[in-house]
């Protein structure tokens, strides 16, 4: 009978890195903690500064440490936010004057940052979407907890929303729904396209994201009742700060 083969040890830096990993998920390393440096980790584990350098970045992959050029790598632990697609859209929550992130939230601190409002030419994907030649542009960035998490770029047909309070800065209560609604225009009927990528550097730079961190695409657009395409919105989300929940009738 042949004997059972022997289960390779995983390599040094993997062991090091779940070290440093069951000592943030106890306790004792705690959010905004410095992980232990390379040099300590060559000193204490008897290994190359390339072998620490892996470790540190098995942990920066996986979203639990983030570094801060110059200073080290520190412990980064973030209860991710739940977004719900159905829930956070409903009428019930923007007709009422109350935001779409409060949804997401849920009573977490947010701000809403790097706003920018412009009337533009479409691209040509864009212009196929909302069939419109010209549109308002919204970009800004979002922050939980003080941490960015997403980018939004949307896109409104310039001639629906021209004069609105679409086309300033603040929205006012209920955000642009609430907005279009007033222009008898209310959103009735969204889709949403969901897809994975790496960030583009401009990306990873306003979202404050480590090497090799991927982020989640969102691409919706609202529609009235009548199948008149009204917003698209793309999103940039940071992959380790969501969890994504879909509820569907079977």
């Amino acid at each position: 009978m042949s004997e059972s083969p022997v289960p390779h040890e995983p390599p040094i830096y993997r062991r090091i890195a779940d070290g440093l990993r069951a000592r943030i998920m106890a306790g004792e390393l705690r959010d905004g903690d410095r992980l232990p440096g390379e040099n300590a980790l060559m000193a204490e584990h008897d290994v190359a500064r390339a072998t620490a350098r892996q470790a540190l970045a098995v942990l920066i992959n996986e979203g639990l440490a983030v570094p801060k050029r110059g200073s080290g790598v520190y412990v980064r632990l973030f209860k991710p936010i739940r977004r719900h697609g159905s829930r956070r859209l409903s009428r019930e929550q923007w007709g009422q004057g109350r935001a779409i992130w409060d949804a997401d939230t849920r009573g977490r601190p947010f701000t809403v940052d790097e706003v920018e409002v412009a009337r533009e030419n479409a691209t040509e994907d864009v212009s196929a979407v909302l069939e419109s030649g010209e549109v308002w542009v919204r970009r800004r960035r979002y922050s939980v907890d003080s941490r960015p998490v997403q980018l939004a770029t949307s896109y409104f047909p310039a001639a629906l929303v021209e004069g609105s309070a679409i086309t300033v800065a603040d929205t006012g209560p209920g955000g642009v729904y609430a907005r279009l609604g007033d222009l008898g225009l209310p959103p009735a009927h969204f889709t949403e396209e969901v897809r994975a990528r790496m960030p583009r550097p401009r990306e990873a730079g306003l979202l404050g994201l480590p090497g090799g961190t991927p982020v989640i695409e969102v691409c919706r657009t609202a529609y009235t009742s009548g199948g008149l395409p009204v917003e698209l919105n793309e999103m940039v989300l940071d992959s380790a700060a969501y969890v994504l929940q879909y509820d569907f009738d079977a």
